[in-house]
């Protein structure tokens, strides 16, 4: 092992490994220290990549099953397992080893075990093979990520999951309750119910998906039930018993009207926690706030000048795509350049059938803010290339400033939104008009139409959907 190194990563997810390739690039000297053979973390390990290709098998399964409608008719699926499991492992098997060869190819040291502070520049590491070391650094970025939260109350069991175990596919359960209405619970909820479970999901709040606004919601929630077995919404578990031959669940909600039920397997997906203890912070001047967050400035620099932190471990959003961006922030203060984390948006998007996404300003936030916007929708039921693929639920809406015309927030629904929302981004952070997103020529017939489109409809001239300005 290295004695000592100019920067330490502790932790190789999307954050990690995107901190410690961009230091190699600027000509720093760089350790990893990661347990995981190749770096990766949650994301390509146990979350967004797996789930995204089980998804990718959903919609095929689900498009295969509504192709009757289109003349073309297939015999129902046969799901083997083993097979599913087979492709989604080589997904992750081949990017985590491209990632792994990016490393040596970086000449970047991977350390393999778990660190925790002694002081503000030494780490102890316990590597996997057993053994016990220490590491001197100038800086350390700690990109640790967080894990599934559990609620204390269930009891332990192999038959409740959360949204690493759900992804192992053990089996296809006959009955599936999902705790929580968000989006890592509506993706796994999508797969399974597409496997053929019989997928039953429990919402706290009065709505899926807390924090979207309403109307990009109800397509999907009206195409969910269509595939769920039951939606329950402003509904909590209050109590689960294992018994012989499934978990006994009792229901509290408005209009329940059997409390009490039996699944065969439970998924809770009621948020993620950050993995903040045990890292030695408190041998460091970095503080953790209550929620077990590591606070950092605008550098992601923490209290203590020497380490820094990115990604789920410092704080909401907790998405992959922040933690990379926050990773170049803190490498680059490392360097000695100028910068900081202030992003106008983070797009946020929800893999589900149609995806939902969004960035900047939403409508509730500019509702609950008092500040004043005008909303101009486009319908996909008006868009061509919608209608052609018999998706015409979508919609796309742009939230513009009515005084200077600045788009401030854009939000879509309907098949391939996760694409469509960078050029919402790119409009955000541009300070764009509504003028610059109409005059922008689209190609036709595309689904991106639809963003030039509702641009048009702000200025009362969408083509295909009449809406005079007032």
């Amino acid at each position: 092992m290295a004695e000592s190194t100019k920067l330490v990563v502790i932790g190789a997810g999307p954050g990690g490994y995107a901190a410690a390739f961009l230091a190699a690039d600027l000509g720093l000297e760089v350790v990893v220290v990661d347990p995981e053979e190749n770096p990766g973390g949650v994301c390509l390990y146990r979350g967004c990549i797996p789930s995204k290709a089980l998804l990718h098998v959903a919609k095929l399964i689900d498009e295969a099953g509504h192709a009757a409608d289109w003349g073309v008719e297939f015999g129902a699926p046969r799901i083997d397992l083993d097979r599913l499991r087979g492709f989604k492992d080589r997904v992750v098997a081949k990017l985590t080893g491209g990632l792994g060869q990016l490393t040596k190819q970086r000449k970047i040291r991977h350390i393999r075990g778990t660190a925790r502070f002694i002081d503000a520049n030494r780490l102890e590491i316990d590597l996997v093979e057993g053994a016990t070391d220490t590491l001197d650094f100038e800086h350390a970025i700690v990109a640790t990520g967080s894990h599934p939260s559990r609620i204390p109350t269930f009891p332990e069991s192999d038959r409740i999951l959360d949204s690493t175990s759900g992804l192992d596919l053990e089996d296809v359960p006959a009955k599936l309750l999902v705790v929580g209405g968000g989006y890592i619970g509506l993706e796994l909820g999508s797969v399974y119910a597409a496997l053929g479970s019989k997928v039953t999901v429990v919402e706290m709040t009065p709505g899926l998906l807390p924090g979207a606004d309403k109307d990009l919601v109800r397509p999907l929630h009206k195409r969910l039930e269509g595939r769920l077995d039951e939606i329950l919404l402003s509904t909590k578990v209050v109590a689960i018993e294992e018994q012989e031959k499934g978990l006994k669940v009792t229901l509290e909600g408005e209009d329940i009207e059997q409390p009490e039920r039996v699944f065969d397997r439970v998924l809770v997906s009621v948020g993620r926690r950050p993995n903040s203890a045990g890292l030695g912070l408190e041998n460091t001047a970095a503080a953790i706030d209550e929620q077990g967050f590591i606070e950092v400035d605008a550098q992601c620099r923490t209290a203590d000048p020497r380490v820094f932190a990115i990604g789920d471990v410092v704080g909401q959003p907790m998405l992959a795509h922040k933690a990379s961006h926050e990773a170049r922030v803190a490498v680059e203060t490392v360097a000695g350049h100028k910068v900081a984390f202030e992003p106008a948006c983070i797009p946020a998007v929800v893999f589900t059938d149609p995806e939902v996404a969004w960035c900047g300003l939403t409508e509730s936030e500019a509702r609950e803010a008092g500040i004043k916007v005008q909303v101009a929708r486009f319908p996909w039921a008006a868009s061509g290339r919608a209608m052609t693929l018999d998706r015409d639920e979508g919609l796309t809406k742009l939230l513009i400033d009515p005084e200077t015309e600045r788009i401030l927030g854009v939000g879509l629904v309907g098949p391939g939104a996760g694409e469509l929302i960078a050029e919402g981004v790119l409009a955000v952070e541009m300070a764009a008009l509504a003028s610059d997103l109409k005059l922008s020529i689209h190609p036709h017939p595309t689904l991106s139409e639809t963003m030039m489109e509702a641009a048009e409809v702000f200025f009362g001239q969408s083509t295909h959907v009449y809406r005079p300005k007032r």
